[in-house]
């Protein structure tokens, strides 16, 4: 097939890019990854038979189509612009495809200095969770021209489930950060709801079959309070630290927007705070622990 004779290049073998990246090798593309510290996923990959590069640059000069999957915006500048960055290695026909939660005014940004080599720019960002990436079922929410979405589908197909085309180059990133606070929102709002459940001498296992049976219910109510009452809160394996990083983007994309800070301003405020309190690196149920060092601070401060 046309498709798997591309080579393929891969940046940011995290939680989420292992099992993207493995879904590419065993699906038959032609898989490069570029060096890491960190060496166990590198290996285990290498194992399935990809390549391994030692530089970005040298990455995209060997390949068709590099996906990059890092943390934000500064991983994916640098790593793009960095001495012996993609831009370094680009040239004419060469497609990024940014799985990354990015500010979309960035993303414009890049796709222009890429452009300028000839290359393509599509952001295409990810819901769900690892679990989902390892069993190749992701959604994804792409920006980018029609003939340029046409090229990237069959990539993300590899580790995607769904996919929408949201519509042109940055539609991807706008689309992901309000999804994301969606998602925070709620998991931010359940984990103090259920803190209060407890506080206010609710039985918590009730409460919650009584919202499961109810509007209220949701896949994100099932996963953050259900792990909540299991006592792992590790439901939604997502960090405090990134929901506070795409919850600052939300906030710098309204202002662009020419909107007020909205109710997105306490939940930002809400994970900043948990992230300074040492918090950063659990998952967001675990703001329901972190009521309990808002409530003894506020107590001993007399509130």
């Amino acid at each position: 097939m046309e498709n798997l004779d591309r080579k393929i290049g891969f940046v940011g073998l995290g939680l989420m890019g292992r099992g993207m990246s493995e879904n590419l090798v065993r699906k038959g593309f032609s898989l490069s990854v570029l060096g890491h510290r960190k060496r166990d996923n590198i290996e285990a990959l290498k194992a399935l038979g990809a390549e391994e590069a030692q530089s970005a640059k040298a990455l995209a000069a060997n390949a068709d189509v590099v996906v990059l999957c890092v943390t934000g915006t500064p991983q994916v500048e640098e790593v793009l612009f960095g001495t012996d960055g993609i831009l370094a290695g680009a040239r004419e026909g060469l497609l990024v495809i940014d799985c990354s939660t990015s500010e979309p005014d960035s993303t414009l940004a890049n796709a222009e200095k890429l452009a300028g080599k000839g290359a393509v720019l599509v952001d295409a960002p990810l819901a769900r969770t690892p679990k989902e990436a390892a069993e190749g079922r992701l959604n994804s929410m792409v920006g980018a021209a029609d003939e340029d979405f046409l090229r990237t589908r069959p990539i993300l197909e590899a580790f995607c489930e769904n996919i929408f085309h949201m519509g042109p180059v940055g539609a991807g990133h706008k689309a992901k950060l309000l999804n994301n606070y969606i998602t925070m929102g709620q998991a931010a709002m359940i984990a103090e709801t259920m803190h209060a459940c407890r506080a206010c001498g609710v039985p918590m296992d009730r409460f919650f079959e009584l919202v499961s049976a109810g509007g209220g219910n949701s896949g994100i109510f099932q996963m953050v309070a259900g792990s909540i009452l299991n006592g792992d809160m590790d439901g939604l394996n997502f960090a405090i630290r990134n929901a506070a990083k795409d919850l600052s983007y939300y906030s710098r994309m309204r202002v662009g927007a020419d909107l007020d800070p909205g109710i997105g301003g306490q939940v930002s405020a809400r994970y900043d705070e948990a992230r300074d309190q040492g918090f950063g690196d659990r998952t967001v149920g675990h703001l329901f622990a972190y009521e309990d060092t808002r409530t003894a601070t506020a107590q001993k401060r007399g509130d």
